[in-house]
């Protein structure tokens, strides 16, 4: 494998050693360009195409922490070529030399089709990632649920008890249902747990825990695997989960499908605080709005997500699209202020076409996919020393002081823990997230001791915790003040872009807004 430095461009490139596989094509080519635009880094992927190979290529930047401010897709046929404009979460380009060998790396192998991950990686918000980071060498406990107060708390307790450490989790509640992944280890070696007979004990008290908070009749699932060889992405995992969970099956029924244009449009009014107005006066408070269309003439279907700007956005969307065994052929994506638009023209892979019936449902997958990650509530971070039982004592305080946990996502990061917790009042009568006391805050404070601090804003939508480490010395507060509200950005939403589509392709390096993967 071979790196090569462009002394016109500035561009970064590896060419991998030719794949046997793929015999008759070109061999895989991944630029990396910091030269071109001031502001961002311009990353250029082309290869062989295969199916689900954009998921795989957006899920790399994903991991490394990286918004993309723009992207364009172009994969009709037997070959990729795609474009991704971006930055690190703290808005700048790339500068990290190991950084980017790592994306140009990671990436060529993805394009390859191979399981491997080039030496080991810091982002820019402290994560770790490579060969020796991977879900692969972990025991695995997964939870899917309906959504009630202190089931979180009661797992970590249970798992206290039982001598095992939370090592990392990812928690996500929608539509009433709830899913986790817990990557667990033994407390005192801090290795993986692999022997069958413990194994099974602690599945089946995580059993006893989830069916205790459940009704007769209502379904959940408890499952509890070693290290294995292959394991999946936990993001990717935590959709899996809450789709087979069937969470989209909430909420109103689409519209009837017109059958002399095959068109199917859903609008999803799931607010996170105040009311949605049109005209883009408060868009960003509304929520997805999701469309499909048959473009009978190019033998497509059209797909147009429009929704509120957030981390981690198009990976949602692309793994939706893959589930539904859509192959994208042609994309772009964009977003004017806090709102991000998304066009995909995608062909299934079987060739088969779409019925009504298929579209609401796709129509449906699609809306939970863009909002299962979204947590609503007061976001509380935690950063604090590691000690056995943290986990457990700080979920276990906001149980105790009337508070439900909306999401949550922790890692330990050598010596400390680092979290985030979205937190509503369980008390709350509304039907939605209820304000916490601040009183009750300041209680689980004192609990907790050190390390913990709370978002200024009561009425946010998270990400799921993919800005941990990442926060300015204004966005949280640990003493008083916490109820002042950030102001709301005016934004004038972009019109549609399909008809632009093919033209774009020259204009690639202008201005835009942000799309953060």
């Amino acid at each position: 494998m071979e790196m090569v430095i462009d002394p016109r461009s500035g561009c970064h490139y590896i060419d991998p050693e030719f794949d046997p596989v793929s015999d008759g094509f070109p061999p895989p080519r991944v630029s990396i360009d910091t030269v071109t635009c001031e502001d961002r880094t311009i990353v250029k992927v082309d290869g062989v195409n295969r199916p689900g190979v954009l998921l795989e290529v957006v899920q790399v930047l994903t991991d490394l922490d990286l918004i993309v401010r723009k992207a364009y897709v172009a994969s009709d046929g037997e070959w990729l070529m795609d474009v991704f404009h971006v930055t690190d979460q703290l808005g700048h380009k790339l500068t990290d030399t190991a950084l980017v060998d790592y994306i140009q790396e990671s990436l060529a192998l993805k394009i390859k089709g191979g399981s491997q991950r080039p030496a080991e990686v810091k982002t820019c918000l402290g994560n770790l990632l490579g060969a020796g980071h991977l879900p692969s060498d972990s025991t695995a406990l997964e939870i899917t649920a309906a959504d009630r107060p202190g089931l979180l708390s009661d797992v970590t307790a249970v798992l206290t008890g039982l001598s095992c450490e939370a090592e990392s989790c990812r928690a996500w509640t929608h539509n009433g249902r709830a899913a986790c992944v817990i990557y667990i280890t033994d407390s005192t070696t801090r290795l993986p747990i692999t022997e069958p007979n413990r194994l099974a004990v602690i599945e089946e008290k995580m059993e006893s825990v989830v069916e205790a908070r459940h009704n007769p009749g209502e379904l959940r699932r408890v499952s509890l695997s070693g290290p294995v060889e292959r394991r999946d992405h936990m993001d990717r995992r935590l959709h899996q989960l809450m789709q087979d969970d069937k969470d989209y099956e909430a909420g109103p029924p689409p519209p009837p499908v017109e059958s002399d244009q095959l068109s199917v449009a859903v609008e999803a009014r799931r607010w996170s605080g105040g009311e949605c107005r049109e005209g883009g006066r408060s868009e960003a408070q509304c929520g997805p709005r999701v469309s499909i269309d048959c473009w009978k003439e190019r033998d497509y279907y059209v797909v147009n997500v429009r929704s509120r700007d957030r981390p981690k956005l198009m990976f949602d969307t692309i793994w939706a699209l893959t589930e539904f065994d859509f192959d994208v052929a042609h994309a772009y994506v964009s977003t004017g202020g806090s709102i991000a638009v998304q066009e995909y023209y995608v062909r299934r892979i079987d060739g088969t076409p779409e019925t009504e019936m298929e579209q609401g449902r796709f129509i449906r997958c699609v809306l939970a996919a863009v909002e299962r990650r979204v947590a609503h509530g007061l976001r509380v971070e935690i950063h604090a020393p590691r000690r056995d039982g943290l986990i457990s004592d700080v979920t276990k305080s906001f149980r105790e002081n009337g508070m439900s946990l909306a999401g949550a996502e922790w890692v330990r990061q050598q010596a400390s823990v680092v979290g985030s917790f979205y937190v509503t009042e369980a008390s709350s009568s509304s039907g939605g997230p209820g304000r916490v006391d601040p009183r009750r805050l300041e209680v689980v404070r004192d609990e907790i001791g050190d390390g913990i601090f709370f978002e200024t804003n009561d009425d946010c939508s998270g990400d799921g915790g993919s800005h941990l480490g990442c926060r300015s010395p204004s966005s949280v507060n640990s003493s008083s003040g916490i109820w002042s509200t950030l102001k709301e950005k005016k934004c004038r939403p972009k019109l549609w872009l399909g008809s632009l589509l093919w033209s774009r392709i020259g204009q690639f390096s202008g201005n835009s807004g942000s799309i953060q993967s």
